[in-house]
């Protein structure tokens, strides 16, 4: 036999071979539990409806469901974002929760604010948008917030949330859904109007939207579902993993002007950053304070910064497991 023939035989039986082998694989894959195949991807699971301020939603409709597998999808592969914004939520939702409810909020507006910021208190978009509710400057000013040099209240998280509560109980007032209301956050209350008024619907999941806002209520929707049940996702986390409140012993009342914040933070014990850390409002080493405003300053205990995983608890016993 020619060398020309052996070689083109011997390609043959490894092909027939390779073909066989693969095919053997794939069926006894196919048979194989999730956790036992290697680099396994799992379309999650979309929920047939779920409950938004009060309101059953009906997730059964083709356009809802491809839009919503589409969130819950981006939720679930985007790890790193994710799993910061459920370690995030342990320290923040202890603070946004009452605030929500003492204004007439519901409560699910909280997952508006991880969708806005990722629960990053620095956070800051790229056309200037602001902290946990992503203020503009004009809009924070508007609803009370104080922005200069010096101080910018949009990382207040107490006065930023009441102020985003001020402007959604606006938008309900005049809308009287919840979602409308969501959707007039993304995309102003003008915009949302018009679109009410051509196309004769108020509620916001039916409306014909711009790709952004369509995809921010359903960006919403995914954050409430995978927050609800993290472990349904592939998140995994143990209490430990979480982030503890800041333990805040004391809150001072400052009247007139600082001449240098360190020098404040180093009388309880602290550094700049540590200060600035629970107070990420203050955006400068001084304050002229010309009016002579008085600032909450909170004070943390400096021997209690340090990480201590026995002490840090779940906010929500269903983000981790035992």
């Amino acid at each position: 036999m020619h060398k020309r023939q052996i070689t083109i035989l011997t390609t043959i039986i490894i092909t027939i071979t390779s073909i066989f082998l693969l095919a053997n694989s794939n069926v006894s894959k196919k048979n194989m539990p999730y956790s036992q195949i290697p680099y396994c991807v799992v379309s999650p699971k979309i929920p047939a409806s779920i409950e938004f301020a009060g309101k059953e939603i009906d997730i059964t409709q083709q356009d809802r469901r491809e839009r919503m597998d589409r969130e819950i999808m981006a939720f679930t592969y985007s790890h790193i974002n994710t799993m910061l914004q459920i370690k995030r939520a342990n320290r923040l939702f202890p603070v946004i929760e009452p605030i929500l409810k003492e204004c007439g909020i519901p409560d699910d507006f909280k997952y508006l604010m991880i969708i806005e910021s990722n629960g990053d208190i620095y956070a800051r978009s790229t056309v200037g948008a602001g902290g946990l509710w992503q203020f503009m400057e004009s809009t924070g000013k508007q609803y009370g917030l104080e922005i200069n040099k010096e101080i910018d209240e949009r990382y207040h998280i107490e006065k930023a949330t009441r102020a985003a509560c001020k402007y959604l109980r606006k938008g309900y007032e005049e809308y009287e859904n919840w979602m409308t209301v969501a959707a007039s956050y993304n995309a102003g209350t003008a915009s949302i109007s018009k679109r009410i008024e051509a196309q004769q619907e108020r509620d916001g999941m039916n409306l014909a939207l711009v790709p952004e806002t369509s995809r921010y209520l359903f960006r919403l929707l995914a954050a409430k579902a995978l927050f609800s049940d993290p472990v349904n996702y592939g998140f995994i986390l143990q209490h430990h993993d979480l982030y503890p409140p800041l333990p805040i012993s004391k809150e001072i009342s400052v009247n007139k002007a600082v001449i240098n914040w360190p020098d404040i933070a180093k009388k309880h014990g602290l550094s700049f950053l540590q200060l600035r850390e629970a107070n990420p409002w203050i955006r400068s080493t001084k304050l002229n304070n010309t009016k002579r405003k008085s600032y909450k300053v909170l004070i943390p205990d400096s021997m209690k910064l340090h990480y201590d995983p026995e002490e840090t608890n779940a906010h929500n016993p269903k983000w981790v497991i035992r």
